[in-house]
């Protein structure tokens, strides 16, 4: 085990560094974080923050040399950076578990070559290979083989001429091609898995999006238990494929009645946020728990709960000016009995940009959502999720 009062490293500065600093904080660990932004909201309160890119040489020495282990926030993180750190220092999850997920190519590949549900795809290196491909792919979703997320680097095609003109869109960049499902809802699992292989789940989420960015995350999700299982009993074989340890997040989509795996996250996850008000241990707690050999914590839920993003668009106010930066009254949000309310510290709002959420607790699961939609609505959420 690696005890307190060592320090830990996170690679990324993002809101899911932001808490993982105070969930190892909470435990007596100190924590230093790599990333390039000074206004990173992790490295804001971090015990130090690198300001430095991720294959910066240099500073990765110095992170390897101060830190006793190392996990990261985002996929994106490149794998070489992570092999180059284990060669100094314990470093959760691996690179070879977070290059499958980076890539959607592998990811699928991965998933198929093990049995598991995955739609009907084909990889996209060029033209020729969405003129040769299936009639059975449209219409599908063209999307970017690495770093698409919260909807980017997606289109919708219809046939095989709007596939050539969306890729020609994304620069030729390497793509898969994907059926495009009748989703009847998503669900998504996060779950720990520690370096013994064993590992707990948190409760199933049922989530909702705008604009291809979560929008809100219902737990219990609205499915049979037998579904909920079947998703944990899915998202537990895939980190065992992976050989996994560390916090991993699998989203599904629900086909009549059905599962199939539309992603991996090897990484806290934003429907996994509710864990932090919601459960006994949050997904951040386990990630930390799993970094340093711990043993793993409770997951169950102590309420049912409702979870909302908060994007940067509600930072601004149409008007016949147009659109004027104002802060969000907040004073809305706490008047909701059972709301908390967690604000990520980015410097500045954009559109689409993740600032925070709020979770709604309840007994019941349809009050947690009445309040948590009727708070939405009040802090100026206004479109049906």
């Amino acid at each position: 085990m690696i005890l307190p009062p060592s320090t830990l490293g996170m690679l990324g500065g993002g809101q899911l560094g932001r808490f993982f600093v105070a969930a190892a904080h909470e435990l007596g660990y100190r924590v230093w974080v790599l990333d390039p932004d000074p206004h990173s909201p992790a490295g804001l309160i971090a015990d130090r923050h690198l300001v430095a890119g991720y294959e910066d040489y240099a500073a990765l020495d110095e992170l390897a040399q101060g830190c006793a282990a190392i996990s990261t926030e985002f996929e994106n993180v490149p794998a070489g950076t992570l092999d180059y750190l284990a060669k100094f220092v314990v470093v959760r999850p691996s690179a070879a578990a977070v290059s499958i997920c980076q890539n959607r190519i592998a990811e699928k590949n991965f998933l198929r070559q093990h049995g598991l549900p995955v739609a009907n795809f084909v990889a996209v290196h060029q033209e020729q290979d969405l003129r040769e491909a299936s009639a059975d792919l449209f219409p599908g979703i063209l999307k970017v083989a690495r770093f698409g997320y919260d909807g980017k680097g997606q289109a919708v095609v219809g046939s095989a001429e709007e596939a050539i003109a969306a890729f020609q869109h994304f620069k030729g960049e390497t793509c898969v091609l994907e059926e495009k499902l009748q989703l009847a809802c998503e669900v998504s699992v996060v779950l720990a898995r520690d370096e013994h292989g064993l590992s707990k789940s948190f409760p199933t989420a049922e989530n909702s999006h705008r604009a291809g960015i979560l929008d809100v995350s219902l737990v219990p999700a609205r499915a049979s238990d037998a579904l909920s299982s079947r998703a944990a009993e899915l998202a537990g074989r895939i980190a065992e494929r992976l050989g996994y340890i560390g916090t991993l997040a699998v989203e599904f989509f629900v086909v009549r009645g059905e599962l199939v795996v539309n992603e991996m996250a090897p990484r806290p996850h934003n429907s996994g946020h509710y864990t932090l008000d919601a459960c006994l241990t949050s997904q951040f707690e386990q990630q930390v728990r799993t970094l340093c050999g711990l043993p793993l914590g409770d997951t169950r839920a102590h309420s049912a709960a409702a979870m909302v993003n908060l994007l940067g668009d509600i930072w601004y106010e149409s008007g016949p000016a147009g659109n004027r930066y104002r802060e969000p009254d907040w004073a809305q949000l706490h008047a909701v009995p059972g709301l908390k309310l967690h604000l990520y510290g980015k410097h500045h709002a954009r559109h689409g940009r993740k600032m925070g959420h709020f979770t709604v607790l309840d007994a019941d699961p349809g009050k947690a959502r009445e309040l948590a939609m009727a708070a939405r609505a009040a802090i100026g959420i206004l479109d049906a999720p």
